[in-house]
């Protein structure tokens, strides 16, 4: 079996959840690549909570350089894909490419994994309907209307699908994707 992990993120993407998904892969001797739609330095951003506010709040970030552009990228190549999350995944998901990478994923049942906004390639993808998910709070609303049932925890795994809220669920998802990836 490969040793090596797809992440994929894009211009906008949470900083946390990059530098945190790329240095615990290579920590677990695991082989992480970053694609995104273009190879090159991607301007990422931190999101996070401030009192007083009804939303989620964004800053700067540092920046990460893509490994890989999405449609260099087979499945068959990886044994398994992280889509972070962040600002990326609202237009990731109009990506066909990126759509259909995943599909390919789901079609050789490799592990597929998502964490805050980057469920919405799985929903644009139609992937989570009859799945049981977690997510950031504001996408639920989309995981419902796909047919997916969001529930109110850190992570949750449903087969070879791991989820999570937010990157303070990082414990939590990281412990469901490895345990996904040893079977």
């Amino acid at each position: 079996m490969s040793r090596k992990i797809l992440i994929v993120t894009g211009d906008g993407g949470d900083s946390y959840e990059a530098l945190y998904a790329y240095h615990r892969f290579l920590e677990a001797l695991w082989e992480p690549v970053i694609a995104a739609p273009a190879r090159r330095r991607l301007h990422m951003l931190i999101q996070d909570v401030e009192p007083g506010w009804d939303t989620y709040v964004e800053r700067p970030g540092h920046s990460v350089d893509a490994h890989v552009a999405i449609t260099a990228v087979a499945a068959r190549e990886f044994a398994g894909i992280v889509i972070l999350g962040g600002r990326a995944p609202e237009y990731l998901r109009n990506d066909p490419s990126l759509l259909s990478l995943v599909r390919e994923f789901a079609a050789q049942d490799k592990c597929i994994c998502a964490i805050g906004h980057g469920i919405q390639i799985l929903t644009a993808a139609g992937l989570t309907k009859g799945r049981t998910l977690t997510c950031h709070e504001h996408v639920r609303v989309e995981v419902e209307r796909e047919g997916g049932k969001y529930v109110s925890r850190p992570a949750v795994r449903d087969g070879k699908f791991v989820t999570a809220q937010s990157w303070r669920a990082h414990p939590e998802f990281y412990r469901e994707i490895f345990a996904c990836l040893e079977e």
